[in-house]
């Protein structure tokens, strides 16, 4: 019965704590312990605490670019408090939407339809600034609701906790007093501050049950009395202590240092405990006074930055003024829109340098000024897309130069390629621009093509020019030869003919001895047929056959053989022509003295046709021996 009556008193009392905590009613008649920690000092400080927060984190994001609203999403995500952070995230969401994606992609059906396509075939493509802004929106929601499900759990376990304490502190009230009991008291009262937030239904009746027992400790134990008001005396001393810490933020000059400090404050004057009675309210009112002078000063900021906003407003509108005259701007060349691209972005700095505008003014100025913005940006896309088509094309000719050039590398026939290969060189710095990607690496596939193959013709070249230089040595071995032959005892036509066939055999000698090895060898000839001993019919055909014997050597000997058995069949049909025509006339000579001479002079012209005619038949039959 009397543990009974000990746990329907404990309910009484939580019940007056409740409702004492509802009214906020400061005077309680129990003991401070109750009346302190479960008192209007802490729906104060919340309240305080709430709306600095408010104020602290509200941002104008109407100024925003879509990636300035992209890095105050980061930014929130990397605070880590998505609970706290989730209604300014979702003005971010509103402003990143409404302000930006929403009308881009209304641009950009307008201009698909504009441009033929229908509606319901449009699909927008995310910039990648869009699909990254919605993933880490999707993430933060994701993290939020994984943080609500965690803190609901934490609270739960806090909950559950508090509850264990209290039973605990159940136990040491109505127990037997040991000399322990204080040092017990002491570590419940950390333990109780050290656990975190329980859920809101739960939270006051925890506290008056908690202050309850907190007064029933020391009311039954009036041993410890005394040790009780030291103990408040040293809380007194401490919460003074926060109150000359709170009075000296009034020189605190950054204000968000000052506002951070007093909450901290504020939390640690909540859990300090309870001080002597007749000293509560005059302590309570010394540290609200010296919160109250900086939550004015907060309050007078705010208000001094109206007029901040308006001059703020003053500038930017003279930005957007200069920033319309660039609206409009054209040019041909990359330099040009990259020198008025950095006018560009100097006046964006400018822009995001001056701060924010009156809210009703906001997003009117700051649709003017990035319209004007994105304006002269969508000039430049449209000037480096055709670009871009430029360098495709040309990217497509400077690939089919390479394919040609591919084709030679590996080629023998070193003077048609090399001239073809020249050509494509000429070709491929005619080309225009092309993708800056890829245009070191078409470059490198052109000029390796094109490097091979003249690198294989220096090589074969190389190898050539040894040929020749041995060639040389040995031809001019036969000169010597042949103009030693008359001095021998074996200088016959059969073994001139031999030192003409082996000269002409040896084969090609470099290009500026041509001239040199061909005059000696002439030289040579020359004087060996001056010394032989031939008749004249004989030596006419020896020289004929010489004259082949050195042709032969040529490289174009065929087109040379050609020719001159043309000339000769011709000479041979002049001959014979002239020789039918002559005998004709012989018919229509009289008989006379005068009509005979003139007979015997177109006889002796025909007998020599005729024999010439034999000469020249002969010449044939020994052309067609080589």
């Amino acid at each position: 019965m009397e543990n009974d009556k000990e746990i329907s008193e404990e309910n009484k009392v939580t019940q007056q704590q409740v409702e004492k905590t509802d009214l906020g009613n400061q005077h309680e008649s129990k003991d401070e312990v109750s009346q302190e920690d479960a008192n209007p000092e802490e729906n104060q400080h919340d309240h305080d605490h709430d709306d600095h927060h408010e104020e602290e984190h509200h941002v104008d994001y109407g100024n925003f670019s879509k990636k300035q609203l992209l890095s105050a999403l980061k930014g929130l995500m990397e605070k880590g408090n998505y609970v706290k952070y989730d209604p300014v995230v979702n003005d971010i969401k509103t402003h990143f939407e409404e302000d930006h994606f929403n009308k881009e992609k209304e641009e950009a059906l307008k201009s698909f339809v504009q441009e033929g396509g229908a509606e319901d075939d449009f699909f927008y493509r995310q910039s990648e600034d869009d699909k990254l802004f919605f993933a880490l929106y999707g993430e933060f929601k994701n993290r939020r609701s994984s943080q609500i499900k965690e803190l609901e759990e934490s609270k739960e376990k806090n909950l559950y906790a508090k509850n264990q304490i209290l039973e605990q502190l159940r136990e040491l009230v109505d127990g037997e007093e040991t000399t322990h009991s204080i040092s017990t008291i002491k570590d419940i009262q950390k333990e109780w501050k050290e656990i975190g937030p329980v859920p809101g239904s739960q939270n006051k009746n925890l506290w008056a049950s908690y202050n309850a027992l907190m007064d029933r400790f020391y009311d039954n134990r009036s041993i410890y009395f005394e040790l009780k008001e030291l103990d408040r005396k040293k809380n007194l001393e401490s919460k003074l202590e926060l109150c000359s810490k709170a009075e000296a933020l009034d020189k605190e000059e950054d204000l968000r240092t000052a506002i951070k400090t007093l909450n901290e404050l504020h939390e640690e004057f909540k859990h300090i405990g309870p001080v002597p009675r007749d000293e509560q309210e005059a302590v309570w009112q010394r540290f609200k006074a010296a919160s109250d002078a900086i939550y004015a000063k907060r309050k007078a900021y705010y208000e001094s930055q109206k007029e901040v906003f308006k001059d703020n407003q003053t500038k930017k509108e003279e930005l957007i003024q200069t920033l319309n005259g660039f609206k409009d701007f054209k040019a041909n060349r990359i330099k040009e829109w990259n020198a008025k691209t950095k006018e560009i972005l100097e006046i964006q700095k400018q822009w995001e340098a001056i701060g924010p505008v009156p809210r009703e003014s906001g997003r009117e100025i700051n649709r003017s000024f990035w319209g004007a913005f994105k304006h002269f940006f969508h000039n430049k896309n449209l000037f480096f897309k055709e670009l871009d088509e430029i360098r495709r094309i040309n990217k497509e000719k400077a690939e089919e130069l390479i394919k040609v050039a591919e084709s030679y590398q590996d080629s023998t026939d070193w003077q048609n390629t090399s001239n073809s290969l020249i050509k494509l060189q000429q070709d491929w710095k005619k080309l225009g621009p092309t993708p800056e990607k890829v245009r070191d690496d078409l470059y490198k596939r052109f000029k390796t093509a094109c490097d091979t193959f003249f690198d294989n013709r220096r090589q074969a070249n190389k190898e050539i020019n040894e040929e020749f230089d041995k060639n040389l040595t040995l031809k001019e071995e036969v000169c010597e030869k042949i103009k030693s032959l008359p001095e021998g005892g074996e200088f016959t036509v059969e073994n001139l003919e031999k030192l003409v066939a082996e000269y002409n055999a040896i084969g090609f000698v470099p290009r500026k001895n041509i001239k040199e090895i061909a005059s000696k060898f002439n030289e040579a000839v020359e004087s060996c047929v001056e010394k032989l001993d031939t008749d004249g019919e004989n030596r006419e055909e020896f020289l004929f056959r010489l004259n082949l014997n050195k042709i032969q050597g040529d490289p174009n000997s065929d087109r040379v053989f050609n020719k001159k058995e043309h000339g000769i069949r011709k000479q041979i049909s002049d001959l014979e022509n002239n020789i039918t025509l002559w005998k004709n006339n012989l018919e229509f000579f009289a008989s006379s003295k005068t009509a005979d001479k003139l007979k015997n002079q177109f006889d002796e012209k025909i007998e020599k046709a005729e024999e010439e005619i034999e000469k020249l038949k002969k010449k044939l039959s020994i052309l067609r021996e080589f």
